[in-house]
């Protein structure tokens, strides 16, 4: 009983130093992960085109900042379509609530509502734009919040690709993102320096099953000199070889983008 009681304080500080290990794993697994809004903006005129930049810049940024939310970004199209003219606008916001509620909170913020009077009390028939699409992502387990690239070079030379992998049915789906994330596909984005902005699974949106994600590039060859290192990579190789990854994207579609002067990424 003697040697019991002295080995007591070692015993009792291992218990606790594995508890806490224990704890500590927990919790890096159960990091909160942000939910993304991605507000698609469609719009035919120069006109409208000016009226959203105006209103983005003056007073839907402004005011999602001051509401919480650090960093939003606005992206034009490359080669738009002269049909069907898009800006994408990527909104992070940290928690479920905070997506459901952020929009009416700037309802209320007199500031946005005056710089953004032209956009919001626009008649019926001069409208800034000609539909909103909206998608609503989860980010991965493994990639929890967003990242803003540290690019060098000019603002307008900048490339962020954004791409989407649709499943044929919800277990193909799960597939890729299982590749994402267990078999650690971002490790080799990573591994090229490819920017990873944000990885997401499609929880609302006109295509589904998917999944979404951004990279960034300083131009448009560093895009396509850093995909040719990625598909050569031999994990990549490896990974597309395994029977539980086999026929896991029915459908891709990469859309190439630059960054307004006024967004945060």
């Amino acid at each position: 009983m003697k040697v019991l009681h002295k080995n007591c304080p070692v015993v009792l500080i291992a218990l606790f130093v594995f508890t806490a290990c224990i704890f500590s794993g927990i919790y890096a697994r159960a990091a909160p992960q942000y939910y993304y809004q991605i507000k698609v903006y469609h719009f035919k005129t120069k006109a409208q085109e000016d009226r959203l930049d105006s209103y983005f810049q003056n007073a839907y940024l402004p005011a999602l900042h001051k509401a919480g939310v650090k960093d939003v970004g606005v992206f034009k199209v490359i080669k738009q379509d002269s049909l069907d003219r898009k800006i994408y606008v990527f909104i992070p916001y940290r928690t479920w609530d905070a997506l459901e509620n952020t929009d009416q909170k700037i309802l209320k913020d007199q500031q946005y509502l005056d710089a953004g009077k032209d956009y919001i009390d626009a008649a019926y028939n001069n409208s800034p734009y000609t539909r909103i699409e909206t998608i609503i992502t989860r980010a991965f387990v493994n990639a929890p919040e967003p990242n803003v690239p540290n690019l060098t070079g000019k603002k307008a030379d900048r490339v962020y690709e954004l791409r989407s992998y649709e499943g044929a049915t919800e277990k193909f789906h799960a597939s890729k993102v299982k590749m994402f994330n267990v078999g650690d596909e971002m490790a080799i984005f990573k591994k090229y320096n490819m920017n990873g902005v944000f990885y997401s699974e499609v929880i609302a949106g006109s295509r589904m099953p998917n999944l979404m994600y951004m990279t960034a590039y300083n131009n448009k060859q560093d895009n396509i000199d850093k995909w040719k290192q990625f598909g050569s990579d031999p994990n990549f190789v490896a990974l597309g070889k395994m029977p539980e990854y086999q026929h896991n994207v029915s459908h891709n579609e990469q859309v190439f983008l630059y960054p307004t002067d006024y967004s945060d990424y």
